[in-house]
């Protein structure tokens, strides 16, 4: 049996030949590819053929069309979604469908996808026809921005063109975005951050060339300072690229099963002599039974670093740190969480600095943190952290009864034949 080959495919086909040409020279847009070739590929979808077209022997099921439509749907990496023009869904790729998961053919956009400047500017396209982009941030799980594009597609059988559907295409800012925040912070931050050090520096060493040219014991002095500072600025920037290379991964979910209880001992039984030295009693608290979760295992370490710390650093005075681990049923149809508990005996942290305290550079005690070696940037990196992980972090203190911090993670539920946690 013999057919024609639908004309749209063909004229898909050399359209992203050629532009596929373009871009590789640098003139054009890869959205403007996809979209085209997009467009191309759904009006042949919508429009019924205008002559008969026998299907070939070798395909029996789906129409060859169908087919090519759904392997350039699934092969785009961006969220695309096509809307009728009572902006009901119509189609949508396997990255529309990721981004929200409730997404269903036949209902109408507005169900799943809570956006007014989307649906106004679909509005807009529909009356005038003319293509326009707008911005739209997903809040859930995790913070996301998109451009989107929003295109008209008219029926191509119908005479003048017909009522046009709708094409969005939503192109991912969401690591550009954080790249240029984070470069405004560092330069920002940093740049205040480093001076002190820096200065200090530079006038021990001009001490050092004049008046102390010959002064054996100032000299030792003065070197023992500017070593102190040269650690200092030498932490600040290890910990600014924690953060950076944190937050660039934030989006993604690790998938790697961990016990955090094996993490938490080996954290504990690294930090014992530290203890020790300071005079303060370091323990730990957890059942036998393993505390599985979805992780990386050199970022939660360095979640419980932070937090153990910190607590023998402001709140050793009390002279007992406590690290503990506990399992949350959950309620209401949510999945159990692991919670880990770091307790102090300490002074305590007052009501208004505790919702900053995950703010980067902030300090409640600016002098005292700087002589205990902080940065300020301990728990900026244990929220991202968090963060990447799905997890949350809980601070609660009173003055005079020292402070928990609470971290809670998702517990990992082995399938069947999944794979354990891994050792620590």
């Amino acid at each position: 049996m013999v057919s024609e080959q639908p004309a749209w495919i063909g004229a898909a086909v050399a359209v992203a030949v050629i532009l596929g040409i373009e871009a590789s020279a640098g003139h054009v847009d890869t959205a403007l590819i996809v979209a085209a070739v997009l467009a191309l590929v759904v009006g042949g979808l919508l429009g019924r053929a205008r002559r008969p077209v026998v299907a070939p022997t070798r395909e029996p099921g789906l129409p060859a069309r169908h087919a090519v439509a759904e392997a350039l749907l699934a092969n785009i990496p961006d969220p695309v979604i096509l809307v009728d023009r009572r902006i009901v869904v119509m189609e949508a790729n396997p990255a529309a469908r990721r981004l929200l998961p409730g997404l269903k053919l036949r209902h109408p956009l507005s169900f799943f996808l809570r956006a007014p400047d989307i649906l106004d500017g679909i509005e807009e396209v529909l009356r005038t026809g003319t293509s326009l982009t707008v911005d739209y941030v997903a809040r859930l799980p995790t913070e996301r921005a998109f451009a989107v594009q929003i295109g008209a597609l008219p029926m191509p059988d119908v005479p003048g063109g017909g009522e046009p559907n709708i094409v969005l295409f939503l192109r991912d800012l969401t690591e550009a975005r954080r790249l240029e925040t984070m470069r405004v912070d560092f330069v920002a931050n940093a740049s205040h951050e480093l001076r002190t050090p820096l200065s200090a520096l530079l006038g021990f060493i001009e001490t050092l060339q004049g008046p102390a040219r010959d002064d054996a014991r100032a000299r030792e002095q003065f070197l023992g300072i500017m070593r102190t500072q040269a650690q200092r600025m030498t932490r600040l920037i290890d910990d600014l690229l924690s953060l950076s290379r944190i937050e660039l991964r934030e989006h993604v979910a690790p998938t790697q099963p961990l016990d955090l209880a094996r993490i938490a001992r080996q954290l504990v039984d690294m930090q014992a002599p530290l203890a020790r030295e300071r005079g303060i009693s370091l323990t730990l608290e957890t059942p036998d039974a393993p505390m599985p979760v979805l992780g990386e295992r050199d970022e939660l370490l360095r979640v419980i670093e932070n937090l153990v710390e910190n607590a023998m650093k402001y709140g050793g005075s009390g002279g007992i740190v406590t690290v503990s681990l506990h399992r949350l049923t959950g309620t209401d149809g949510r999945p159990d969480r692991i919670e880990l508990r770091v307790t102090d005996a300490g002074p305590g942290i007052a009501p208004e600095h505790i919702p900053r305290l995950t703010e980067r550079f902030y300090r409640v005690d600016v002098a005292s943190s700087r002589h205990q070696g902080g940065t300020g940037l301990g728990l900026a990196i244990v929220k991202h952290t968090l963060n990447r992980h799905r997890g949350r972090l809980t601070i609660e203190s009173e003055l005079g009864a020292g402070t928990t911090m609470r971290v809670t993670l998702p517990e990992y539920r082995a399938e069947a034949g999944g794979a354990p946690p891994e050792a620590g």
